[in-house]
């Protein structure tokens, strides 16, 4: 029989079972809601990213590659710039910004169309005039009232000789006088120093091959083609074994470079792909090469490491540095933050090629992140008009600039949280923020560029890895190094390349004899003499034929 104190207890389990099960059901349909939304949340950042990805391949197939943007009305009302309730403190920073970009003179647009200069180009060029006369007329029954000009640029292919040095033997007259004397019985002149031991090549010839490769970026299998045309046929081995023993012979001076460009207070480093063939995956791997620039003396060197980009190749690549070192917001680069003897300087190039690539996506943000930097540098652009010092330059920079860094970092801060973290605006001020601090240290010395310029000397280098396509072993990368060094040097100071490697080809023989007491850094590019010997060129002679390879020249000279 049911008592009265058992009827709560069967009423009440079955409804706690039920409410048991209805809290599990609601923790699990809370977990699904979670995991949907986090779900939804994910692709819709997807499909900005895939957006953003999708703007910008449009642009490299359909728009203009050039990250030139035309100048921006301060006035323009699509550019509110919303910093948002910044305090007092802000609204002071925001104030001077505004102050210094009325200051600022913007850089005047210079027209597309440049006007010909086919005649500036051949003023300097010797001429050889031809007559054509009128046929079938009597110049006797006419007399010359003018004459018609018309002026053609023309070119003579190069063309190969043969350079015969000649040692004469003289033996002594008088035997008796050179017993008594002690001079020598038979007497020739000495042998040059040969840039490769018996070697075929001069130095003009292994200067035109590595200017050909290098210069102007024409591979071994094609370079051959023109001596063939010149009735000289050569095989690309051969080419091959000319060229690895001049490059030993400039590596001595390649590290003379690195020395030099290392021991600068002011350097600017960066790095691109390389690709070596890799010959146990028999493909090319993904290599990479540094290039390191000192500002002064404007000498450059590339450095291969085992087609290496880690940051223990820049730490010693870098170790006995000392000084401002500017470069981009690579990663490797951060482990010198904490060195007190290296002060790292940002490249507002870099900063500005991210936030371009976002007028796509975010037009109005973008834009407003491009107005400060434009404005930033027009400051360069006054002081390069005003021709300021070092000195000079920093004042302006610390007065106009630092203002308007200040607000540019206030509206990176600002910005950030109204954009997604994977889109393209959202990569860009991630990339750029941290790198404001590096930024403020251009505007206390004047020498500091506001861009890293290295870049400019990496653009031979990435000609050279597209027509070589790749390098074949890792010695050919080293010795890419070696000579793309010396030439990007020759170029930064200005110095012809055929002239440089003619006169140092043949001279380095004599430098880098044991008893030699030359210095190696007196034939760096900065240093150079820029003139070339008599022995390194085909001399130029009266009554010479140039359309005969084979008239004989005969030159004398003396032996020291």
């Amino acid at each position: 029989m049911t008592t009265k104190e058992d009827m709560p207890k069967r009423v009440t389990d079955p409804m706690l079972e039920q409410l048991a099960l209805l809290m599990e059901t609601n923790r699990k349909q809370s977990e699904i809601i979670e995991s949907q939304a986090k779900t939804i949340e994910e692709l819709r950042a997807t499909i900005v990213e895939l957006n953003a990805s999708l703007a910008w391949l449009k642009r490299k197939v359909f728009g203009k590659m050039s990250e030139k943007c035309n100048p921006i009305n301060n006035g323009d009302p699509m550019l509110p710039f919303d910093y948002g309730d910044l305090g007092q403190i802000e609204a002071e920073i925001e104030a001077a910004r505004n102050k210094a970009a009325q200051i600022i003179t913007p850089k005047p647009q210079v027209a597309d169309k440049t006007p010909r200069r086919n005649r500036i180009i051949m003023d300097d060029l010797p001429v050889v005039t031809v007559v054509i006369e009128p046929e079938d007329l009597d110049l006797g029954k006419y007399v010359k009232i003018g004459e018609e000009h018309t002026r053609t640029l023309e070119m003579k292919p190069g063309y190969l000789y043969v350079k015969d040095t000649v040692r004469p033997t003289y033996a002594i007259k008088d035997e008796t006088e050179a017993v008594e004397n002690g001079k020598r019985m038979v007497v020739t002149a000495p042998l040059p120093l040969m840039p490769i031991y018996k070697g075929m090549p001069g130095a003009s010839m292994l200067a035109e091959i590595l200017l050909q490769k290098y210069e102007y970026h024409v591979p071994f299998y094609r370079q051959v083609k023109q001596p063939e045309h010149l009735g000289v046929k050569l095989s690309r081995n051969t080419l091959n074994g000319w060229f690895k023993p001049v490059c030993e012979l400039l590596r001595p001076l390649y590290l003379e470079l690195k020395k030099k460009v290392l021991s600068s207070d002011y350097i600017q480093v960066d790095e691109t792909t390389l690709p070596v063939i890799d010959h146990d995956r028999h493909k090319a791997a993904k290599e990479y090469i540094w290039i390191v620039r000192a500002a002064v003396p404007r000498l450059l060197f590339f450095h291969y490491a085992n087609g290496s980009r880690s940051q223990k190749v820049a730490v010693d690549l870098l170790k006995t540095f000392k000084g401002y070192l500017q470069c981009d917001g690579y990663s490797a680069y951060d482990a010198f933050e904490n060195r007190k003897d290296v002060r790292l300087c940002g490249c507002l190039a870099h900063i500005r090629r991210h936030i371009e690539s976002c007028r796509e996506e975010n037009r109005e943000y973008a834009m407003q992140g491009l107005k400060f930097i434009q404005d930033l540098y027009n400051v360069e652009y006054m002081a390069d008009e005003r021709q300021l010092s070092y000195e000079e330059r920093a004042a302006l920079r610390q007065r106009l600039a630092g203002p308007l860094l200040d607000a540019f970092e206030l509206w990176l801060q600002n910005t950030y949280p109204k954009v997604l973290k994977r889109s393209l605006m959202g990569k860009a001020i991630a990339y750029a923020y941290p790198l404001i601090p590096r930024m403020r240290h251009y505007l206390y010395d004047g020498r500091i560029f506001i861009d890293n310029l290295v870049e400019n000397a990496l653009r031979p280098m990435v000609l050279t890895r597209k027509n070589m396509l790749f390098c074949g072993n890792q010695q050919a990368a080293e010795n890419t190094a070696v000579i793309c060094s010396l030439l990007g040097s020759c170029k930064e100071c200005g110095v012809n390349p055929r002239e440089w490697l003619n006169d140092v080809i043949s001279k380095l023989p004599y430098y880098l004899t044991p008893k030699s007491e030359k210095k190696l850094t007196e034939l760096l590019p900065d240093r150079w003499g820029g003139y070339r010997q008599s022995h390194d060129t085909l001399p130029t002679v009266t009554g010479m034929s140039m359309d005969n390879p084979r008239t004989v020249h005969r030159q004398t000279v003396h032996a020291t």
